[in-house]
């Protein structure tokens, strides 16, 4: 599955969850400011959890390939 996308279209071209107009930067915001991923899918119901999931394990293997570099 393919969490996300990126369309010049859609957004100006930024990146958001696929099937949706909610930018994933949306998502680290929320997390940033202590809310909870329910909250997230509360105030974003066109997204859900398993696109969160996804996203969130690719932002983790970023992380550790960074740290192991």
């Amino acid at each position: 599955m393919n969490a996300v996308e990126i369309d010049e279209k859609k957004m100006g071209g930024v990146m958001v969850f696929k099937g949706t107009r909610v930018p994933v930067r949306n998502l680290f915001d929320y997390l940033k400011a202590g809310e909870s991923v329910k909250d997230f899918l509360e105030d974003f119901p066109t997204v859900n959890y398993e696109q969160i999931r996804e996203v969130l394990q690719k932002a983790e293997t970023v992380v550790e390939n960074a740290s192991a570099a």
